[in-house]
């Protein structure tokens, strides 16, 4: 008598089932539902649901989910992909521009004192500077500043913005600025100032897990007595710097900087973008 079931009773179940796949539900999509064999295109995803309008213009509803054949290929259909949210403002605060292309270099410029005020400008109105054709220069310091403003030879259509760190009443920089701003060039030169000792001041304590910033007795290195106080490394240059990187990865936009710096950038993106004079 012949065998009607072969040698192996089970080699019949030894195939591999298709496994099911994930894919996104989009409108337009052709689908099957594999339990139905009901076959539509999707018109309409909302609150984990679906609707399929077949060839006859029928439609009829189907929850998210696994059970569909795509092309006979298992699905296990998902939420449709939710495309990124619009940036509406850029970090400073101002509203941002989409699709917008950096304009051609000023020919007015903004310096700071030092590459940290420079990193710390662009990260937070690098967008807002790119956009107006400001570029921003550092100085390593401003004790020649009056040189140096005479050697960029200010003037109408060619403005300069100055950003000093501790500008108070009675210090050095002080007596510097007011020397530019009576210099060749002062009246298309604007010399503002914050009242921190450095910019790293400018960042709120608080983002950092601190009440306030170290008070560091004069005579003593000012970043590496803060350094010390706050249990960072502090005896080489490498050290400063990577305290520094520290500090400014914890500045997501101007929140999170003192609004004593915040009107000063901003009065010298309005000065050196103003129409020439």
């Amino acid at each position: 008598m012949a065998d009607r079931y072969g040698s192996d009773v089970l080699a019949g179940n030894n195939r591999r089932k298709p496994r099911s796949t994930e894919q996104p539900v989009e409108i337009g999509m052709v689908v099957e539902d594999a339990q139905t064999g009901y076959v539509g295109a999707v018109v309409r995803v909302e609150y984990g649901r679906m609707e399929l309008e077949d060839r006859h213009g029928r439609r009829k509803p189907f929850p998210v989910g696994p059970g569909y054949l795509i092309d006979g290929k298992p699905v296990i259909l998902t939420a449709p992909k939710r495309s990124a949210p619009t940036k509406t403002r850029t970090a400073s605060g101002s509203v941002a521009v989409q699709g917008a292309r950096a304009k051609v270099a000023l020919a007015s410029r903004i310096y700071v004192e030092g590459r940290h005020d420079a990193e710390l400008v662009e990260q937070v109105w690098g967008e807002d500077l790119r956009i107006e054709g400001v570029v921003v220069e550092y100085l390593g310091g401003v004790d020649d500043l009056s040189a140096i403003v005479a050697d960029f030879r200010p003037g109408p259509g060619r403005r300069l913005g100055v950003l000093v760190d501790h500008l108070v009443t009675g210090s050095k920089e002080a007596r510097i600025a007011d020397a530019v701003r009576r210099g060749p060039g002062g009246e298309h030169t604007l010399v503002v100032g914050h009242p921190f000792i450095d910019i790293w001041q400018a960042v709120k304590p608080e983002r950092l897990g601190i009440a306030s910033w170290p008070v560091i007795p004069k005579g003593v290195d000012w970043k590496k007595g803060v350094c010390r106080e706050l249990g960072w490394p502090a005896s080489e240059q490498a050290d400063i710097a990577r305290a520094w990187q520290r500090i400014r990865a914890r500045v997501r936009d101007w929140n999170d900087l003192e609004p004593a710096l915040i009107g000063r950038v901003e009065e010298l993106i309005d000065f050196v973008t103003a129409p020439g004079d």
